[in-house]
């Protein structure tokens, strides 16, 4: 009779999810490889924000204020976007903002992802009163208004850029424990955990090489999703002025000194907000199409 490892089977299985997940790239539609090649273009045009940006972002010049873009009256030569009330170059601003944008959401998406992953491997795992304390916890960051929070975080530390990510980042920790909590629960008492745990594997063992191998897949797919709504959370928070501060440029704080403008400036305001809407409709569009992917129910179902 034949043993087979499961730590051999499931490293078996990540190489075949991994190579299926590239066969599903590959013959995606047209409107995901599109968001693919979007993606790629904002990460680089994000790392090379110092290079592509024709002036200094922060630099004002009050004889060039509320330029419009070229192709239009008034448009000022080296102003392709135009400039802001304060005769900033928006192109400029736009990139350094999509840059601080985009670092903001990533990594405090991964500080909610690493808290609400870890509580809800522990709570689904250990179970009796672990399990009811953490979810507690859930309960109650679900019920407290997030704004406040933010307000008297803001209040008490300050607005610095890493104080900032840090409040982003226990923004939406919650779901990511909840769902992850049902994932282990649904496997926690499986034949396949059942045989590691006879040949004396501890839980730190099975939940690292066996548990995490079988819900990485709802993770990833929560993750992007993740990223958009701190994409949105960051511009709302930016815009009532509780996000990065001035002269930092971020496509919410953007948005929010050109809603002064909007009548007659309008594309102060509505081109960092076109941008925002861009960045989190491609993250949707690819979490949606990740849980059409590597959810094998969704598959069964069809």
């Amino acid at each position: 009779m034949t043993t087979v490892d499961p730590s051999a089977s499931m490293i078996l299985a990540q190489e075949r999810g991994g190579s299926k997940l590239w066969k599903a790239m590959k013959s995606a539609n047209w409107l995901i490889k599109l968001c693919f090649i979007i993606l790629i273009v904002l990460i680089v045009v994000a790392l090379l924000a110092p290079v592509l940006a024709s002036q200094d972002p922060n630099a004002q010049s009050l004889l060039a204020r509320l330029r419009p873009p070229i192709g239009f009256e008034r448009y000022r030569e080296g102003y392709i976007l135009g400039t802001d009330e304060l005769g900033r170059d928006l192109y400029s601003r736009l990139l350094y903002g999509l840059r601080f944008t985009l670092l903001i959401a990533v990594i405090g998406s991964i500080i909610s992802m690493l808290i609400g992953s870890t509580i809800g491997i522990v709570s689904g795992y250990m179970g009796g009163w672990v399990d009811n304390v953490l979810m507690a916890l859930v309960d109650i960051q679900i019920a407290f208004p997030f704004t406040l929070m933010a307000l008297l975080a803001v209040a008490i530390f300050g607005s610095d850029l890493t104080i900032f990510v840090i409040i982003i980042g226990l923004a939406d920790w919650d779901k990511y424990a909840r769902v992850v909590r049902g994932q282990v629960l649904a496997i926690r008492d499986a034949p396949f955990i059942d045989a590691v745990r006879v040949t004396g594997a501890g839980p730190y063992r099975i939940i690292r090489h066996h548990m995490l191998a079988n819900i990485a897949s709802p993770i990833i797919v929560l993750w992007t999703f993740g990223v958009s709504n701190v994409i949105l959370l960051e511009s709302s928070l930016s815009f009532l002025g509780l996000g990065v501060q001035p002269p930092t440029a971020t496509l919410g704080s953007m948005t929010g000194f050109g809603r002064d403008y909007l009548a007659s400036y309008p594309h102060i305001g509505l081109v960092p907000a076109i941008m925002i809407m861009i960045i989190a409709l491609v993250f949707l569009l690819l979490g949606d199409w990740l849980r059409d992917t590597l959810d094998v129910r969704l598959k069964r179902q069809s």
